[in-house]
């Protein structure tokens, strides 16, 4: 919290010298974490959804929203309403409540009004679906194929849903939907046909409107003229421009094309949009109590039986194995845990000692895995080494190995399932995630978890 407490500082500091207030946002979709270094972060969203509790969603949205007070941020763009239906996609994914349209909008729904019922701004992002596909935005300008119907039956949902229930905002992501452009290839986040036509026109929304950061390359890159990407945006209906390049070539452009009419309207809702968060920052006691106390929760309910029963894993504990940690670290709280209760032991595995390992592994014949991958996107199989992704798939293939996944789910598309006496999916590599599986394994818990997302 020390962090938090000095970013609330440095903000103070700003505010004092600004004429007129000023209206500060955050991305904290898992927390304050997702962007500020030792500060607390919650479970990511895919997390969330495996909970199958909407109230305890809420909470956390709340929880977050409590963070963001005390370091003096007025909006978090947040909750993610992308509807993850494409496995490799490599920058929704675990930011995404699920693969339902109905689960994301409800869970959607809670975050947004758990944040507001504590006086912070939400935005929901990024319409229209960024879910469906398996370019990374940052980078290149991703297609969605699918036709405007097709849309309205499934990405468009938790969007209104979340508009019927009085979302703050709605972020513009930069994802081309030729159905909409009539053919061409125009970012939704540029395209009038979108922003004026579908969301304010045909889904009624009248809040303010955000385009995704104007510097990732699935835009910035299109426009040579400084200048001319700011006026499209504001031109296709954003009110607020998200990290614009070119601020003062931006503002004459628009000054010169713009009516007086478009920049009073704009600026009405987000000044209607500032006057609500000002009106709802009242001082809150600095509080260093520990605000995580809620993860403990998520992750008892968020646990998921993917393969196999309670009583398989019942009987694989009272069998003779030998755990194995694949992991970043050489040290495993989840194995420490079971250690502690079992006279068993464990290794980790390494790149630099899989040819030994092997050879001690040779007469086991029960194994219990425990798979933190080092990374939570799917890229170059998230990040795993080859050598040690070969040795996961040879132990499962050839001993009786249970597994538990402290990471994204998508992870168990690469590997050999049939063979294995359980899969359980932690989700989160978090200590108190590690310390609930463990007890699970004892037998102490049983997983209330569902997965949230097709593998």
């Amino acid at each position: 919290m020390p962090i938090v407490l000095k970013n609330s500082k440095l903000i103070k500091r700003y505010q004092s010298v600004s004429k007129y207030p000023l209206l500060i946002s955050i991305d904290a979709e898992w927390g304050l974490a997702m962007r500020v270094e030792d500060t607390p972060q919650y479970p990511y969203p895919l997390t969330l959804g495996a909970t199958n509790d909407p109230e305890l969603v809420f909470k956390v949205g709340q929880q977050i929203a409590e963070d963001c007070k005390l370091a003096g941020i007025h909006w978090n763009f947040a909750p993610v309403g992308d509807i993850n239906n494409n496995p490799e996609n490599p920058v929704i994914g675990y930011r995404s409540f699920g693969s339902d349209k109905d689960q994301v909008a409800s869970n959607a729904i809670s975050f947004s009004k758990g944040m507001q019922s504590a006086g912070i701004l939400s935005c929901v992002k990024h319409f229209p679906g960024h879910g469906d596909t398996a370019t990374d935005s940052h980078l290149g300008l991703p297609v969605i194929t699918k036709t405007k119907e097709e849309l309205f039956r499934n990405e468009f949902v938790p969007f209104q849903e979340l508009i019927r229930n009085g979302v703050d905002s709605v972020m513009v992501g930069h994802l081309s939907v030729p159905a909409i452009t009539a053919g061409e290839k125009t970012s939704a986040s540029i395209s009038k046909e979108m922003i004026k036509g579908v969301l304010r026109s045909e889904l009624g929304f009248k809040g303010v409107v955000v385009s995704d950061a104007l510097n990732m390359h699935s835009v910035s890159k299109l426009f040579n003229i400084k200048g001319t990407l700011e006026w499209l945006a504001f031109d296709a209906g954003n009110d607020v421009l998200c990290f614009a390049e070119h601020v003062p070539e931006g503002i004459k452009t628009i000054s010169e094309k713009a009516t007086e009419n478009e920049v009073e309207a704009s600026f009405e809702r987000v000044w209607k949009l500032k006057e609500k968060a000002l009106n709802q920052m009242t001082e809150i006691p600095v509080d260093l109590s520990n605000p995580l106390s809620i993860n403990k929760e998520v992750a008892i309910k968020s646990l998921t039986l993917f393969k196999g029963g309670e009583s398989d894993i019942a009987g694989f504990r009272k069998q003779h194995f030998v755990g194995v940690s694949v992991a970043n670290k050489a040290t495993s709280i989840f194995f420490d845990r079971i250690t502690n209760a079992t006279n068993t032991s464990y290794r980790s595995a390494t790149g630099s000692n899989l040819k030994n390992l092997k050879e001690e592994l040779k007469d086991v014949k029960n194994i219990l895995l425990a798979i933190e991958p080092p990374s939570i996107k799917p890229k170059d199989h998230f990040s795993l080494q080859a050598n040690i992704l070969s040795f996961i798939n040879d132990i499962i293939e050839n001993k009786n190995v249970l597994i538990y996944l402290f990471g994204n789910p998508y992870f168990l598309r690469i590997l050999p399932l049939n063979n294995t006496a359980g899969v359980v999916i932690a989700y989160q590599n978090f200590s108190i995630f590690q310390k609930n599986a463990a007890d699970h394994f004892l037998g102490k818990t049983t997983a209330q978890g569902t997965l949230p997302v097709s593998i």
